[in-house]
């Protein structure tokens, strides 16, 4: 009788947890500039692995014919009329996801170099309650693609600068795949860092006493066009990127952030 009472109970549980895991609003935000070659094969990917969420491209004003084709494919998307970079399109994002009360928002690559397999993994720590911020990890398992080795070590250098300023250790710092709840749509809707975004973003969100978790994923090269990260531009980033940490942490000072859940 005992044991029966466990097995229906566990079975609630079960059940209750994916009655939440339906009524969670999730909106995945695909970024996009100069992604003909890769991007309806992205989206439609998306669309049928995992029709159950909403996506939006942004279009961050590509001079290929990447809105065209998101036009024609009759696709969810917001066509930026000038270049804003990463930051700024995955922002818009973020203000539409605010805008239409979602309940948390996923950032992906509209490369191909995510796999959407791996979304409910970065989906669970949120939906539990366990975490605030995940992000999809290369280098917690090192399988699948693990980028080139000078981008590795910038990349480590990088990790290390961000757990000597914060306390907080991440892998994998640069990092497009990554999902927010409702508190870190609402922060990052309002402020959120240009140009080559995430290691900032990782500080910001620790000064906002965010919790963050890393999830082990695979993932794979460029299914098509060019990267537009040259080797200069590896060099700039690397320099810009590490003063945008030093300041964003200075910006803080002594104490954190209040942390304002929502």
């Amino acid at each position: 009788m005992i044991n029966n009472k466990l097995v229906y109970a566990q079975k609630t549980v079960q059940k209750w947890g994916k009655d939440m895991e339906q009524k969670r609003r999730v909106l995945v935000i695909i970024p996009a500039y100069n992604e003909a070659e890769n991007i309806v094969h992205v989206v439609r990917h998306m669309m049928e692995t995992a029709p159950q969420y909403d996506y939006l491209v942004i279009n961050d004003g590509s001079t290929d014919n990447t809105p065209d084709l998101c036009r024609s494919e009759n696709f969810h998307y917001l066509d930026l009329s000038i270049n804003m970079g990463i930051g700024g399109a995955v922002q818009a994002g973020y203000i539409y996801a605010r805008k239409n009360n979602y309940d948390i928002a996923v950032q992906m690559d509209g490369d191909g170099q995510h796999d959407i397999a791996y979304l409910d993994k970065l989906l669970e720590p949120l939906i539990r309650g366990e975490a605030d911020i995940t992000i999809g990890s290369r280098f917690l398992e090192k399988e699948g693609f693990q980028s080139s080795a000078t981008r590795r070590v910038g990349i480590y250098f990088l990790s290390g600068l961000i757990w000597l300023v914060t306390g907080k250790r991440v892998m994998d710092v640069t990092s497009g795949y990554r999902a927010v709840n409702r508190m870190f749509i609402e922060i990052y809707s309002k402020d959120f860092p240009m140009d080559y975004s995430e290691p900032e973003a990782i500080v910001s969100a620790v000064m906002h006493r965010g919790r963050i978790k890393e999830i082990p994923v695979q993932m794979r090269a460029r299914e098509g066009g060019v990267s537009s990260i040259t080797f200069k531009k590896s060099v700039y980033y690397m320099i810009k990127v590490t003063l945008a940490i030093l300041i964003c942490r200075m910006g803080y000072g002594v104490r954190r952030a209040k942390r304002e859940d929502v």
